[in-house]
């Protein structure tokens, strides 16, 4: 007892007071008399700020005065973030309140030496807090004195715990009290170390004021935070509003578990009996300190407390253990979770008492305790009742006299509290509550509307809710949840994130996974918004690795992580992610907080000033204790009252069902199938359906089964929609449904649905695991439409699905369309295949490929598992699908009088069903044959007296532009509605139907699911936007160029809001996108439609596109595309360049490279066309602009080789980026330029084409042979002006011959060693060949000299034959290894011998024999033997060996002849008989290495569209017989006569042609590590790439494979790879 007497009276030191860091500020001062050093200070050493922030006050001259007038944002705009702001701002309020504490802080040693010996909890209680909120800078002092203060409570409290009660009390009582008394010593030390750094996760200690669980209520679980504080314990009030008295039970290791429940249920029963006998409400909490301080207790056993519990009641109060019963509660166990939101294993007790009057009357209620008298257990009757803030034995009194007027006393007074208790209950429940909040949850949840409608997104905000509250949360999981921010660090494990996850699927993200500078397209794609629900840890993860993503205490929290939230908040709730029109934000708050810096309510404040106000949120508080903490911080923070968009007399459990019966009826089956193998179903989950977010997946149930069909209204449903697809919607399953009901005529089946329908079911089975039927229509006549319709009636043989999202990449589509045909297959058997639809898929060849990679460890030969079905709107479908190397049908503008029949008999359905079928005008315009007679009638009749002026004309003026030259193209609903002048249509004042009346009727809404989902408005068919722009035009006299120019100039379509991305890239793309052939326009066009149709009509294109370019002020493609009118239309090249130099300062790539250079190559030629004669000024003028335009040429290929996309000029409406092919457009800019300067200096005088010896003087100078002031004996005036301007140019003239020789070569290689990865860009390839050819032809006509002009000309030495015959060679494209391996298809044998001539004579008489000639000659030798075989000029296959040795030691490993690597394969690969001493195959795997990066430095920038492409295959014989070329496997397929051998090889059935079993050599090897590697004796281990990446299987798996062998300049190949081992 000594060292606690010594500790309860122990003074504070001096030291304490003393300034250790620094020199804090005055606090005894006003805050208001603080220097600007003195905030500094206070900053840095009380609040921690960094010093940043502190200097940056301090350079602003802030002092104490001016620190009190500081707003939050005044300091945000200072520059500081927003959580030390925060910080900041709330300090100084509490620092402003508090000058009495303060000075309590600055107190000389002789007051700090007071001795505390009488409880004040309301004062001291106070002062403590508040010097904690202030972060007082003598910390030390604050903790010396709430430990005192604690101490001092320990000692007063007149209960139990006391020593004045161990009489009264048994051994075992009073040895547990001595524990507990001996623990209180040890709360100094510990709070101290609370205070001071620690390695713990736990954060340090803080006080915060916060109201236990609410009074008497068994369905509201709670939840308490460790060190926050509850209200003093008080005595008796009103009776109803209950008395509280804290229990802390702590040292508890020493006692026995016997001792410990004794202990318990003693305290419990005292304060019961006292309660009952005053008849006031209360509550006992054990785990509390008389601080009123949260600690928590280990529980022993909840079952052992309930049991005791039980036990005692009888013995404590025998006779009237039934009313005891019924007044005191069953032990409530509440958990206590650590500061930072971490669960701690603590708990706190808690027993209410009730003793309400009709139990208890009038009565007098003793209790019956065991003691220990002279050794013995004696059972003592005693008497509690409540004496202020504790319980007192009134039978404890010794004196008998004092005992008799203490019970007389009480007799009376109880029947004062009893008729007072029968008083306040009556009035307390004689006004029912009246404040309807089941419907205002319904009327907030759904903004006012009838149901919750899908288009509504949420925005959760939730904290940690207790476990048997989770099975309440249900109503979650129905609402389209866009993010949900979670404080609960244990969500994931045991929390809400748990519990949603069991059934939905849920992205779980870190604020700062929300602040990048990407822009919002890069983050939503990246972070899968809209398609997944994103579930954000805001204050991190308990089962995190990572630090910065543990969980913090709020003041940490507002530090670290609220500027990360509020970053996130700012992201998520901007207009073009979420409109505030469709978004809820709710607060679903599980427990309170009394802090002004809760992380929640600074998340509230932060959402509430992003959008304005708080009228899209809803508060749901868990009771009235949690709502009005949270009412009272919202209106602390932000001065309003919350109370009408809070929820807090409702249960968890009443809050689900309301929610769940407002939502809106499910349009879905309950339970959707797929169809599986032999005729089975398998159920698809709506989590597992959630995983694939591409896809829009046909189930065997689909439309069946819905509450949507159950109900009354359906009827009206049904009817709406069939009145949207007729008057031109896009079609729905539902639509399909429809038809198939009794009553109800068929749903039309046009003329090709067979032709498609037999594609894909055909009898004969499939060529391919994945095969590609194109259907190709006019838009808006049906093509999808059709592709649904064959979809629908195969659902139950197929897996249909429909690509959702255009945006996808082809790889994350094939994984899900892989998911999906093995959904439901655990093991690898058969599979139902897959019919996928795709709409207008540009490159569905890559689609192809991706999924056959994808699904190759699945696939089986003679089956199928994938069929796409690609939609392509085309000006010419017949055209196109003729020209399809794909199976395809096509679909028109024309019906056949049978479709027309069809149509006439379902229109007379419609008019009797519904009743204004006449405007169904999409339907009708196919009844009538798409007659341009009726649309124009209909259109004109319509738009008689439009206003053009008013807003309502100029929307329908926008409308009309986009949807005639951008197929699919709207504009949102809330746009328009915004536009015309609509406020608050949601709330049914009015809508955009009735602004627009009559003219409405040409329009349709719909719902875009294209970055979220919203409801979008077009016109019912692209036809009739078409007839109305032709009308506008001619009544009306609105000019295009005028509409574009107002379209352009209205800042409203360029705002936030949804969809806004969408139609700027449309607007964009209309006066941009060229219509290109290949891509299914009905033409090429030089630009876009609009543009093309404006310089048409009316020929103001140049200051619609000035306009263009000041809206979109950072776009390149605009300035390069007036730039390119400037120069093609009006000739105008100095404009032209202006706005080429434009576009290159705001985008230099490739293509406004190359733009550059054109305007240079159309000046030049303009110039050519208006000088017939060619002066010496002009040849300058022409040479100069010549120049110039190779010089931006050759920028444009160097710049190609860095394009990271395609050119923004050429991107189609759709958002799909492709991989685009290398630019090499900069190359033909460049030959044609040349060509041009050929074709000038043929002109001049003195290079008359007529001379042949002047002709030869000017080849001979281009050459660089001779030089021009030689090249002339004679000359006149006139000749000596044009030899001084060729002079001043020859060093550029005489660089263009081997200039362009480079380019021939350049294109050689990229013709021949790669190809295209589609048919579409095969078909540019062919186009660009075309044209080089052509000026190959005239190159050759220049330089290579013909055979019988070499013949009659004098041989002067042998160095010059050698040279004779390269150019014979060139002439013939024999003279590189590229043109050689052309000749394999190009050559017949007669003329590769003739070939092979000239290249021995070369490399037997050049003067250096390089590497070049070497390698052509080998590679000749090796083509002639493939085309004649039977030929004696070949050599012997060991002698190229020879040859070929010689070039690789010269050229080494790391050499750029690609070339040299290429025929070490071919030629030194090893056959399964090889020695392993040999060394001719030793060195075999070094080649293979420095081939590949030899081709990787060569050409890896022309790559990503293309694919290597192998000339020879390894055969099965040996030498030369072993290589086989392409052509050969060709011409054995065309003996056949059977196939196309271009179809096979697309397919991959070539490999399974008997002839290709005969040519070549299957070769084994093995998988290693997701690589393929060919064993060979001696150690030879030669990696192999396999054609497809695909074709290995996950996993590492090393298996026995076999497969053919290729030969690429990138590397040895594997195609038709097979695992052995199946």
């Amino acid at each position: 007892m000594s060292m606690q007497s010594d500790f309860y009276q122990c003074t504070i030191s001096p030291v304490l007071l003393s300034d250790t860091v620094g020199k804090p500020p005055d606090l005894s001062q006003r805050i208001e008399d603080w220097t600007r050093e003195d905030v500094r200070q206070w900053l840095l050493t009380n609040l921690k700020v960094p010093q940043e922030y502190a200097d940056i006050l301090y350079d602003e001259d802030v002092s104490g005065a001016s620190l009190a007038c500081f707003r939050k944002q005044d300091l945000i705009d200072l520059g500081i973030r927003h959580g030390p702001a925060v910080l900041i701002v709330t300090n100084v309020e509490k620092v402003k309140k508090l000058p009495h504490c303060l000075e309590i802080c600055s107190h000389t040693k002789e007051t700090a030496k007071m001795t505390v010996v009488k409880k004040e909890p309301s004062v001291k209680h106070r002062d403590m807090v508040a010097l904690q909120s202030a972060n007082c800078p003598n910390r030390n002092l604050m903790v010396e004195i709430e430990a005192r203060s604690a101490s001092e409570k320990y000692m007063t409290v007149s209960d139990s715990w006391t020593e004045n009660k161990q009489s009264s009390e048994s051994p075992a009582h009073a040895n547990l009290h001595q524990q507990s008394s001996d623990a209180k010593a040890d709360v100094k030390p510990k709070i101290k170390q609370k205070d001071g750094p620690s390695t713990t996760k736990h954060p340090p200690l803080e006080q915060r004021i916060s109201q236990p669980r609410p009074f008497d209520q068994n369905s509201s679980p709670s939840m308490y935070t460790q060190n926050e504080l509850f209200p003093e314990e008080t005595g008796q009030t009103n009776l109803i509003d209950p008395i509280h008295e804290f229990k802390v039970m702590v040292n508890t290791e020493n006692a026995t578990e016997k001792e410990i429940l004794h202990k318990f249920s003693f305290e419990v029963f005292r304060f019961a009996a006292a309660c009952m006998n005053v008849r006031t409400n209360g509550t006992i909490h054990f785990g509390v300190a008389d601080t009123t301080q949260v600690v928590g207790l280990k529980l022993i056993s909840r079952k052992e407390y309930i049991k005791e519990f039980d036990l005692q009641l009888v013995k404590h109060f025998e006779k009237n253990q039934s009313v005891a019963r019924a007044c005191i509660r069953p032990p409530k166990f509440i958990p206590v979770q650590c500061s930072d939101g971490t669960s701690s294993k603590l708990w706190v007790i808690e027993v209410d008492i009730v003793p309400n009057y009709s139990e208890t009357q009038e009565k007098l209620f003793y209790t019956s305790v065991l003691k220990e008298v002279e050794g013995k257990q004696c059972k003592t009757e005693c008497l509690f009742v409540r004496q202020g803030a504790s319980s007192t034995d009134l039978l404890a009194e010794k004196n008998p006299r004092i005992l008799q007027e203490k019970l007389m006393a009480v007799s009376a007074d109880v029947q004062t509290w009893a008729s007072t208790r029968k008083s306040v209950e009556q009035m307390r429940f004689q006004k029912p509550s009246q404040s309807h909040q089941g419907l205002r949850l319904q009327q907030l949840i759904t903004l006012g509307r009838d149901t919750l409608e899908h288009s509504l997104q949420f925005l959760v905000v939730t904290n940690k809710c207790p476990q048997s509250e989770l099975e309440h949360l249900g109503f979650l999981k129905e609402l389209k949840l866009f993010a949900v921010l979670d404080f609960d660090p244990e969500s994931e494990l045991m929390g809400t994130c748990n519990f949603f996850r069991k059934d939905r699927i849920a992205n779980l993200h870190f604020p700062r996974m929300y602040n990048n500078s990407e822009n919002i397209s890069t983050t939503v794609g990246k972070l899968n918004l809209y398609n997944q629900t994103s579930w954000v840890f805001c204050n991190g993860r308990a089962n995190e690795d990572n630090e910065t993503d543990l969980p913090f205490d709020p003041s940490n929290w507002l530090i670290k992580r609220a500027g990360e939230v509020s970053d996130m908040i700012n992201l998520i709730c901007n207009p073009d992610i979420l409109p505030k029109d469709r978004l809820v934000v709710v607060f679903l708050l599980h427990s309170g907080n009394t802090d002004v810096s809760d992380p929640l309510l600074e998340t509230f404040c932060a959402i509430y000033q992003k959008l304005g106000g708080e009228d899209n949120m809803l508060c749901i508080c868990k009771d009235s204790t949690v709502f009005s903490q949270w009412s009272e911080g919202v209106r602390n923070r932000r001065k309003i009252d919350i109370s009408s968009r809070c929820i807090y007399e409702l249960s968890l459990y009443e809050v689900n069902c309301t929610i769940n019966k407002v939502k809106e009826p499910q349009t879905q089956s309950s339970e959707r199938y797929l169809p599986s193998t032999d005729s089975s179903s398998v159920l698809l989950t709506k989590r597992d359906e959630e995983l694939m977010t591409f896809l829009g997946i046909l189930s065997e149930s689909q439309c069946e089964n819905t509450e949507i069909e159950a109900m009354e209204s359906f009827r009206d449903v049904k009817t709406k929609m069939e009145e949207d697809f007729y008057r031109g919607g896009q079609v729905t399953w539902w639509n399909f449904y429809f038809s198939e009901k009794p009553g109800c005529l068929p749903f039309i089946k046009r003329d090709k649905y067979e032709d498609l329908y037999n594609l894909m079911t055909p009898t004969g089975g499939y060529t391919s695991p994945c095969i590609i039927i194109s259907l190709f229509h006019h838009p808006g006549c049906g093509g999808t439409t059709l592709a649904m319709h064959v979809l629908w009636n195969l659902r139950k043989k197929f897996r249909c699905v429909v690509i959702k999202n255009k945006t996808a990449q082809n790889s994350d589509i094939a994984a899900q369309v892989k998911q999906l045909l093995t959904y439901g297959k655990e093991e690898q058997s058969s599979y139902t295949p897959v019919l996928l639809l795709v709409d207008n898929l540009e490159d569905v060849e890559e689609l192809q490929k991706d999924i056959l990679s994808a699904a190759h460890e699945i696939k089986k030969q003679e089956s199928v598992l994938v069929i796409i079905l690609n939609c392509q709107r085309s000006q010419f479908p017949a055209a196109s699908s003729r020209n399809s190397r794909i199976d395809s049908v096509f679909i028109t503008y024309e019906l056949s009088p049978r479709e027309q029949g069809f149509f006439q008999e379902k229109l007379k359905e419609l008019k009797g069903h519904h009743e204004k079928p006449e405007t169904f005008y999409a339907f009708v315009i196919m009844t009538n044959n798409f007659s341009e007679s009726y649309i124009e009638s209909l259109v004109c009749n319509t738009l008689k007296d439009l206003d053009v002026s008013t807003n309502v004309g100029q929307l329908m003026s926008f409308l009309a532009l986009l949807n005639t030259y951008i197929n699919g193209s709207c504009m949102s609903l809330s746009l328009c509605e915004e536009f015309v002048g609509i406020r608050n249509a949601l709330w049914g004042k009015e809508t955009l139907w009735e602004k627009m009346n009559p003219y409405s009727t040409l329009f349709i809404g719909f719902k875009v699911e294209e970055c979220g989902t919203y409801q979008a408005v077009r016109f019912l068919h692209q036809m009739i936007a078409k007839h109305c722009l032709q009308v506008l035009a001619c009544k009306h006299h609105l000019k295009l160029s005028e509409i574009t120019t107002n379209l352009l100039h209205c800042d409203l379509l360029y705002k936030s809001g949804m969809g806004k991305d969408i139609l700027v890239q449309n607007i964009l793309s209309m006066l941009i996108t060229r219509q290109r052939k290949q891509l299914g326009d009905d033409k090429d066009t030089l630009f876009s439609p609009l543009v093309e149709e404006m310089q048409k009509a009316e020929g103001e294109v140049n200051t619609v596109l000035t306009h263009a370019i000041k809206r979109f002020d950072r776009n390149a493609t605009v300035p390069q595309a007036l730039a390119r009118h400037f120069y093609l239309k009006e000739k105008d090249f100095t404009s032209a360049r202006r706005w080429a130099l434009d576009a290159q300062q705001k985008n230099n790539n490739s293509y406004i490279a190359d733009t550059l250079g054109q305007v240079y190559k159309s000046h030049l030629r303009h110039e050519i066309e208006c000088n017939k004669d060619i002066t010496p000024d002009n040849l300058n003028m022409y040479l100069e602009l010549a120049s110039m335009a190779t010089k931006s040429f050759k920028d444009s290929q160097e710049l190609a080789k860095r394009d990271e996309s395609m050119d923004c000029s050429e991107q189609r409406s759709e958002t799909r980026r492709r991989q685009e092919a290398y630019n090499t457009s900069g190359y033909v800019g460049e030959m044609d330029v040349i060509m041009i300067v050929f074709q000038v200096l043929e002109d001049i005088p003195i290079f008359s084409e007529n001379d042949l010896h002047q002709w030869h003087k000017m080849v001979q100078f281009l050459r660089g042979i001779l030089p021009m002031d030689v090249s002339h004996e004679t000359s006149c005036k006139a000749n000596d002006e044009f030899i001084a301007v060729l002079t001043i140019h020859e060093k550029f003239l005489v660089s263009l011959k081997p200039r362009m020789k480079d380019i021939f070569v350049f294109f050689e290689n990229y013709f021949t060693y790669l190809k295209p990865r589609s048919i579409e860009r095969e078909t540019v390839e062919e186009r660009n060949k075309q044209k080089v050819s052509e000026l190959f032809k005239k190159y050759v006509k220049i330089f290579c000299i013909s055979g019988e002009e070499i013949s009659k000309q004098p041989i002067i030495s042998l160095q010059q034959s050698v040279e004779e015959k390269r150019r014979s060679l060139e002439r013939e494209r024999a003279d590189t290894f590229a043109g050689l391996l052309q000749c394999l298809n190009e050559k017949r044998g007669s003329q590769m011998e003739d070939i092979l001539d000239k290249w021995q004579f070369i490399f037997e008489n050049s003067s250096r024999r390089s590497s070049t000639n070497r390698v052509n000659f080998i590679l000749v030798n090796i083509i002639v033997h493939c085309v004649l075989p039977k030929s004696t000029k070949i050599r012997r296959y060991n002698d190229l060996i020879t040859l070929l040795n010689e070039v690789l030691q010269n050229e080494g490993l790391h050499s750029d002849c690609t070339e040299v690597y290429y025929l070490a394969m071919v030629l030194l690969w090893p056959g399964n008989d090889c020695v392993s001493e040999n060394a001719i195959f030793k060195n075999i795997c070094t080649y293979v290495t420095s081939t590949k990066r030899s081709f990787h430095r060569r050409f890896h920038y022309m790559s990503p569209a293309k694919s290597c492409i192998a000339h020879f295959y390894l055969g099965k014989s040996k030498g030369l017989k072993r290589i086989v070329h392409k052509a050969k496997i060709d011409q054995a397929i065309d003996r056949e006569k059977r196939k196309k051998p271009h179809q096979l090889w697309q397919s991959g059935a070539i490999w399974k042609e008997p002839w290709v079993h005969q040519l070549l050599l299957r070769v084994k090897g093995k998988t290693e590590n997701g690589e393929i590697y060919v064993h060979y004796p001696g150690n030879l281990r030669i990696p192999v790439r396999p054609v497809y990446l695909g074709d290995l299987r996950r996993g590492n798996s090393m298996e026995e494979v076999s497969f053919y062998l290729g030969f690429t300049m990138a590397g040895p190949v594997a195609y038709d790879l097979e695992y052995m081992s199946i």
